[in-house]
Order: structure tokens, then sequence, then C-alpha cells
């Protein structure tokens, strides 16, 4: 492996670095842990830049969403398995657990509250989602069916309905 990263690799770095941040957000609630998780996907998408070959038609966000949610998944799956350290004081925790400022930031953090709450699989389809992706495109990410992502997609909406308080609908 280069020491020095491809110019093209820092572009497309650049460029979705925002994706990558907001899939760090979605699966991590502490901002140190959305740093670490956000860093491991850039590693990982760097040990993997050589081998990617661009297809005909295909975009450069499919694959690093692919790679990004999957070291995402694989990184909840760890923390999940990993004893819990000391606790934070009552103080540290309010601050720590201070709300967005800003319009609609109650109805966001309600929104993140109840995607919290769903599995692994549903956060990333909530996540092409809220991202605008094509029902193809997140066919291809995700390795299914656009059928298949139609049938998840409107089952993971109801529990998001069922999830969020009716002033946030």
């Amino acid at each position: 492996m280069s020491a020095a990263p491809s110019a093209e690799f820092v572009a497309a770095l650049n460029e979705y670095q925002p994706l990558l941040r907001r899939v760090a957000r979605l699966y991590c609630q502490d901002s140190d842990d959305r740093q670490d998780l956000f860093q491991e996907m850039v590693l990982q998408l760097w040990r993997a830049w050589p081998r990617y070959v661009p297809q005909p038609g295909a975009k450069l966000s499919t694959w690093l969403y692919r790679i990004a949610l999957n070291v995402a998944i694989s990184n909840l799956r760890q923390r999940t398995r990993r004893p819990v350290s000391g606790e934070l004081c009552a103080e540290a925790l309010a601050v720590a657990q201070a709300p967005e400022a800003g319009p609609d930031a109650e109805d966001r953090a309600a929104l993140y509250q109840a995607i919290d709450q769903l599995s692994e699989v549903d956060k990333a389809f909530v996540l092409l989602y809220l991202e605008d992706r094509p029902y193809e495109e997140m066919a291809e990410i995700l390795g299914i069916t656009q059928n298949n992502v139609r049938v998840k997609m409107h089952r993971v909406q109801e529990k998001l309905r069922q999830l969020l308080p009716v002033t946030t609908r």
C-alpha cells in the first residue's frame, strides 16, 4: 500500500465526506464513537480503493455506501458485544444529551430516537431513503432486488410511523 493517497481518492473523500458522516451519525450517538467510525470507514475505503473499478452507469457513491454501511454495521455489532465502561456523572451526561439547537431540532431528535429503535438493516434503508437514493441504487447498494427494497421500505416506514410521536408526523 502506498504511503500517499491518490489524488482521485482524496477528491472522492472530500466530495463524499458528508455522506460518510451521515452514516456515522445514524449508527453512533456519541461524538467520539462517531469520529472513530468515520475514521474506520475512511481506512476501509482506502484499503479497498485500489480494487475499485468504475462500472458503466454505476455511481461511486453506491460503492462508497456499500463499504460505509458494512463498516457501520460491523462496528455496531462489535460495540454491542463490548461491556460498557464507566458512567458519566449526571452533569456531564446532561451536557452530552443536550438536544440540538435550531429549527426543527425537536422533530429531528424525535426522528433519530425512532431510528435508533430500528434494526441495523432498517437503519440502512432509512439512511438511503433520507439521502433521496432511488430504489434502483438502494437495491444495488444493499444487494437485493428493487421489489424487495420497495417492500422493506414500506415496512420500515410503517415502523417509524408507529415509533414517532403524533406531533412530529
